[in-house]
């Protein structure tokens, strides 16, 4: 249970600020998710002990709790084994795609990430193929880097890209994202840009189906928190044409206010829209899904709220008298709490211009 602490004073904010470390700043981590979530599954909805029911496998898998991270797990533990997910996700030209990922201790290749087009005249829903359907991107995170081919028929050549920098961890939890930009795909993993190819993808391919696979005995991964979105919106127009930002990348951890080292991006970007507007003064809201009580979830979406302010605060030098906060709890829903992607969408952290 999460129970409300005293709202502080600005200077209680600022001092709170200064005593926690700073996030995680680097040029090669901030790009800004998505504003169009287009699919988020953590389990959450699936029986621990049952395998996931939108996903499909040639091996067996099931759902998990672990003793190092809260949430529910998808643990892969079939060996050469591939696992799809059951329906096709219509990808645009440009989108993200972020997951935790827990490597078993002994693996070689942590896990390997597959997005492919279907064939329209053979439609497999489960497909063991090593490059499955007309074409894609195979992106395989090993133990020692990774390696990304994309491919397009027997006649085409694979491009390919390699890194060697910050591996997945084995036994930890590695949040991984994937960054796609028509040909070009950008991959970074705690903290830092490790591959960044500008053509990775064959000319006119597109995807609408996804798939995790492990090829060795090692390979057997959990995953949770695995998330797709949009490109990412223009936040100076929302903010001062509309005077409303509403972000999905702002995040925290279950039931908690610290704010994430991913979230760097889009703090930064929020942070340069003041700096270049000093008469722009902004409301701070923070919003959860239903999950919970009301009470509790009302004082973690102001908790969150107020991490927020003492960010910019203390890594981007806004001034405190510039924001203000608020916790709107589960009340202000933009979409059904009966899904995980719906519920997703309600996690969210809104500015308004005042």
């Amino acid at each position: 249970e999460v129970k409300e602490s005293p709202r502080p004073s600005s200077s209680a904010d600022q001092s709170a600020a200064s005593a926690r470390p700073k996030l995680l700043s680097t040029t090669q981590y901030d790009f800004v998710p998505g504003d169009r979530i287009l699919f988020f599954d953590d389990f959450s909805q699936d029986a621990v002990g049952d395998f996931p029911a939108l996903w499909t496998s040639n091996g067996s898998g099931e759902v998990k709790t672990v003793n190092i991270a809260s949430g529910t797990w998808f643990h892969m533990n079939g060996e050469d084994a591939v696992y799809c997910y059951g329906k096709k996700i219509d990808f645009p030209d440009n989108f993200i795609i972020e997951f935790d990922v827990i490597p078993d201790e002994e693996y070689t290749h942590g896990a390997t990430l597959t997005l492919y087009g279907d064939n329209p005249e053979e439609p497999m829903e489960l497909n063991s193929d090593l490059y499955p359907g007309t074409a894609g991107l195979h992106i395989t995170m090993k133990k020692e880097g990774w390696e990304t081919k994309g491919y397009a028929g027997a006649d085409e050549a694979w491009l390919e890209g390699q890194a060697v920098r910050n591996p997945l961890r084995p036994e930890q939890v590695n949040h991984v994202i994937i960054w796609v930009q028509q040909r070009r795909v950008r991959i970074y993993h705690q903290g830092a840009k490790v591959l960044d190819v500008p053509t990775n993808i064959h000319s006119g391919v597109t995807f609408d189906r996804l798939r995790f696979s492990g090829w060795d005995a090692g390979s057997c991964p959990m995953i949770t928190n695995l998330q797709i979105t949009t490109a990412s919106p223009d936040t100076r127009s929302q903010l001062l044409t509309e005077g409303r930002l509403i972000t999905y990348g702002i995040t925290f951890d279950i039931n908690k206010a610290e704010i994430m080292p991913e979230s760097y991006g889009t703090l930064r970007s929020i942070a340069d829209v003041l700096r270049e507007h000093p008469g722009v003064n902004v409301r701070i809201v923070g919003h959860t899904d239903s999950d919970g009580d009301d009470s509790t979830n009302l004082a973690l979406s102001k908790r969150r709220a107020e991490s927020v302010k003492s960010e910019l605060i203390n890594t981007f030098s806004i001034e405190a008298a510039r924001m203000e906060t608020e916790g709107a709890g589960e009340s202000q829903p933009v979409a059904a709490n009966d899904t995980s992607v719906t519920k997703a969408k309600n996690r969210r952290v809104e500015f308004i211009k005042k």
